[in-house]
C-alpha cells in the first residue's frame, strides 16, 4: 500500500506511541482535523493497518518503504575556522563539555535503529577509530583526496550508499535527537525558517519543494547539513555526483549543489522544518569557548 504524507503521518505516530491513540489525540500531535483523522483511521481499519486504534504487523510493514536503512557521515575536512583545537583533532572528535560533537548525532542515529552507518574520512583519519569502542556498526570510507577538493569528493567516495540514507554533516551539535527519525516520507534538508541569514540557506516553490541554494537570503530557510535521500533519488545522486565529479572544476564544488544547481529538475527535496534550538554548527573557536568555558583558559 502507498501512503499519502497524512497517511504516513499518523501511521508513524501510532508506530512510536505503541499503544491506542484516540482520535483527538492524534489530531493533537499531528495538527490534522478530526474529519480527516477519522477518515484515514477507517481507511487504516479496512486495510487491517491498525487494530483498536493500535498499529498491526500490516501496519507495521506498510512503513517498511518509508525506513530509513542507513546513515552516511561526512568527516573528512579540516575544519580550519576551528584552529587551533583542530591542529590535532578532527572537528568532529572535538568535544564539548566533554563529549564529542559527532557522538550526539551517532546516538540518535542509533536510537532510530539505523544500523548501517558510514563515515567519510581524512584529515588525521586514524583518530575516527575511537568511535568503533562506542559505535562498532561504523565501516569506514577513505577520502585520500579531501584536501584537494571542495566536500564533494566526499559525497563522491559514499555515493553508492545515499539511497534511504541520512547524509550528516559530521560538525553539527545535536541538541534534539528527535529530528533523526526511523522513517522519513521523501528526501529532504533540516531548515528552519527565517527572516534572513549569512549562511546558506534554500528558497521555495509553491509546491514546498527547494528551488534555490544560496549564501545568505531573505524570506528563507537556513540551511542545516542533515539531509534524507530515497531509494530513488538516492540512485540519481549517485549518477549525477559521477557526472558533476567529472568535469572541469566539478571537484571544488559542494556536493549539494549537485541536486540543486547542476540537476535540479531531476529531484522534488522539500525542507523539513527544524528550530535553531535543535541543532548547532560550531563556526569558529570563539564560537566554541562560548559554548565550552574550558576552552577559554
Amino acid at each position: 500500500m502507498t501512503l499519502s504524507k497524512k497517511q504516513f503521518d499518523i501511521l508513524v505516530y501510532l508506530e512510536g506511541k505503541k499503544v491506542a491513540a484516540s482520535q483527538r489525540e492524534i489530531a493533537a500531535e499531528t495538527g490534522f482535523s478530526l474529519g480527516t483523522v477519522n477518515k484515514i483511521l477507517t481507511e487504516f481499519s479496512e486495510n487491517g493497518l491498525i487494530s483498536g486504534g493500535a498499529i498491526t504487523e500490516a501496519g507495521i510493514k506498510a512503513l517498511e518503504p518509508y525506513r530509513v536503512k542507513r546513515a552516511v557521515f561526512m568527516a573528512a575536512g579540516f575544519g580550519s575556522r576551528l584552529v587551533p583545537i583542530t591542529l590535532n583533532t578532527p572537528k568532529p572528535l572535538v568535544r564539548v563539555k566533554g563529549k564529542r560533537i559527532i557522538d550526539s548525532l551517532l546516538d540518535a542515529v542509533v536510537a532510530a535503529g539505523i544500523e548501517e552507518i558510514y563515515l567519510v574520512r581524512g584529515y588525521l583519519a586514524e583518530q575516527f577509530d575511537q568511535l568503533l569502542l562506542k559505535y562498532p556498526a561504523i565501516k569506514f570510507i577513505e577520502n585520500p583526496v579531501y584536501n584537494e577538493t571542495n566536500n564533494i569528493s566526499s559525497a563522491y567516495c559514499a555515493r553508492k550508499f545515499i539511497s534511504n540514507s541520512y547524509v550528516f554533516e559530521s560538525d553539527l551539535l545535536l541538541y534534539n535527537p528527535k529530528v533523526i527519525t526511523k522513517y522519513q516520507y521523501s528526501s529532504n534538508y533540516l531548515g528552519v525558517p527565517t527572516e534572513i541569514t549569512e549562511d546558506w540557506c534554500f528558497t521555495t516553490n509553491a509546491a514546498g519543494y527547494i528551488n534555490s541554494l544560496a549564501l545568505g537570503g531573505t524570506h528563507c530557510y537556513h540551511m542545516f547539513g542533515i539531509s534524507y535521500f530515497t531509494a530513488e533519488d538516492g540512485a540519481k545522486l549517485c549518477e549525477d555526483l559521477e557526472k558533476v565529479y567529472s568535469l572541469p572544476g566539478g571537484k571544488q564544488r559542494f556536493w549539494d549543489q549537485v541536486a540543486f544547481d547542476y540537476f535540479p529538475n531531476h529531484y522534488k527535496i522539500s525542507v523539513r522544518p527544524c528550530e535553531f534550538s535543535d541543532v548547532i554548527e560550531i563556526d569558529t573557536f570563539n564560537e566554541l569557548k562560548q559554548l565550552d568555558p574550558n576552552y577559554a583558559m
